[in-house]
């Protein structure tokens, strides 16, 4: 409304020097307006959970509708009335973030998100006898306080996910990720399922995923890359450049990145898998 506004208020020129003039400032009001409406749109509500302020952008049609977007203290969740689960949760993950959760002791308070219509979202009934572990995206042991823990609690940030996959090789994944994060001083994180196939299995209404990822971005390096790993109880997992994850899972996870940053693979850690007694989902 501003930029219409400030063109209008130039309707009074006459002559074609200045008619010339308008036109071209005219062009230029809406080239910045565009690229400031561009800008709000990428950034979304909590754009400090995201690598320069961007969301993430949805490639795959059949994933965009019914998308949600919601934001807690320490991360953003986009949320899928289809699968009824994240597509992702992204994290700015700090050492500081790193250093409270250490002190504070695990308190399970799993719950429906009362922002989402009931259409749209899990119901604790759903995970219910099912077999499959509430699988945290945005981990628990990320969380500084008790109010960002029960947040990661929200089943807004659960997908059904194997449970000897939750609890040895994706625990030994987030545990890596949060020891990197403390040596590099802070790290951009997102985390989501995949749905790969035509074969896919419901709990209740909830979509089980096929692969589990986690996008870990250095803003110290400025590069990349992403645990790919099957949601099964398998201890082996791969690592993928930002590009090839995105070509797996429809969905542009750094936008702001070029093609050829999102080639170059960020180190990650090796991770080592251990048997744990127990029974606690992660």
């Amino acid at each position: 409304m501003r930029c219409r506004n400030q063109a209008l208020r130039q309707r009074g020129t006459s002559t074609p020097q200045e008619r010339t003039m308008f036109r071209s400032s005219i062009a230029s009001l809406i080239l910045a307006c565009s690229v400031l409406a561009a800008n709000f749109a990428f950034a979304g509500g909590c754009p400090a959970h995201y690598v320069d302020g961007r969301l993430p952008e949805i490639r795959n049609q059949k994933l965009s509708s019914a998308t949600q977007e919601l934001c807690y203290g320490v991360f953003g969740i986009m949320h899928s009335g289809v699968t009824r689960t994240p597509l992702w949760s992204a994290e700015y993950l700090t050492a500081g973030n790193i250093s409270s959760a250490q002190n504070l002791s695990r308190e399970n308070s799993f719950h429906a998100e009362g922002k989402l219509p009931p259409a749209h979202r899990a119901e604790l009934a759903d995970y219910a006898r099912s077999g499959f572990d509430r699988g945290h995206m945005a981990p628990n042991g990320d969380m500084p306080d008790r109010q960002t823990q029960r947040d990661s609690f929200t089943l807004a940030n659960m997908v059904p996910q194997d449970a000897s996959n939750n609890r040895h090789v994706w625990a030994g994944i987030e545990g890596a990720v949060r020891k990197m994060a403390q040596q590099e001083g802070a790290l951009y994180v997102i985390t989501g399922p995949a749905f790969i196939g035509s074969s896919l299995q419901k709990i209740g209404n909830v979509l089980v995923p096929s692969h589990l990822y986690k996008v870990v971005y250095s803003p110290k390096q400025g590069v990349g890359a992403a645990y790919f790993i099957e949601n099964k109880p398998v201890d082996d997992y791969q690592v993928l450049s930002i590009a090839q994850l995105e070509a797996k899972i429809g969905i542009d996870v750094l936008p702001s990145l070029s093609a050829q940053k999102k080639e170059i693979l960020l180190r990650l850690p090796k991770i080592r898998i251990k048997q744990r007694k127990a029974d606690n989902e992660n």
